[in-house]
């Protein structure tokens, strides 16, 4: 507790997060030199964005991208509107975690690995939906990720969905072996069909870095050809 120097009124305070009352520069310094003033959070724009999921096996759809969170230009997904800034405080240490990509399909009757999630202190981007595969008459759904997995080809299996404000819904497989592609960032993944399966959904074009670049797009589903191996779509952009 500081005297009000004169000042009739209640007794001045300070620690770490606040001051109250009315202080002199000369006893605001001197706080300041014990550590014992407040001081003002910095405020980081970011750019967050998860790994994506790999592509399914035989027949199988496209990875979904990894979910994309942004205080610049735009996020992914739906509504895709700009984060607020993260306050920050000086000399604290925060949890930096840079999500890993998905593992491509290995199994015929199982989804490939999902992409990792990626972690900024309270920021949290969801990894890419893994994609569906193929083994037979097995088929398999895109699963629920950042961008949603695409689906492996037949019997109209459907794609994962996205994450909101992250990214956009997988591609859903046709009745003749076309798988969907994966959801990306700024689009959904297309649908396989009509002798060809679907592209990866866009990404999002953002200008953190001062000039615009295209992050998160989805993978190409893919679509097995008897005797001449698989055609693939293409991916999204970014």
């Amino acid at each position: 507790m500081r005297s009000n120097g004169g000042i009739i009124g209640a007794k001045k305070t300070a620690n770490t997060s606040t001051a109250s009352g009315i202080w002199a520069i000369r006893d605001q310094q001197r706080e300041r030199g014990a550590s014992n003033w407040p001081v003002a959070p910095i405020y980081i724009d970011y750019l967050v964005v998860a790994g994506g999921a790999g592509g399914g096996k035989n027949n199988g759809g496209g990875g979904g991208a990894g979910g994309l969170r942004s205080t610049v230009t735009a996020s992914g997904g739906t509504p895709g509107t700009v984060e607020t800034a993260l306050a920050l405080a000086l000399s604290t240490n925060y949890t930096v975690t840079v999500g890993a990509g998905g593992a491509g399909g290995t199994s015929y009757a199982t989804n490939s690995g999902a992409g990792i999630n990626s972690v900024f202190s309270t920021i949290t981007s969801i990894g890419g939906g893994a994609a569906g595969s193929w083994s037979g008459s097995a088929y398999n759904n895109g699963l629920t990720g950042g961008g949603g997995g695409g689906a492996s080809g037949a019997n109209g299996r459907t794609g994962g969905s996205g994450t909101a404000n992250q990214g956009f819904a997988g591609g859903s497989a046709s009745a003749s072996d076309e798988s969907g592609g994966g959801g990306g960032a700024g689009a959904v993944g297309a649908n396989g069909g009509s002798g060809v399966p679907g592209s990866g959904g866009n990404g999002v074009a953002t200008s953190i870095t001062g000039s615009s670049v295209t992050y998160a797009g989805g993978g190409g589903g893919g679509k097995r050809l008897a005797g001449t191996g698989q055609v693939l779509s293409n991916g999204g952009t970014g």
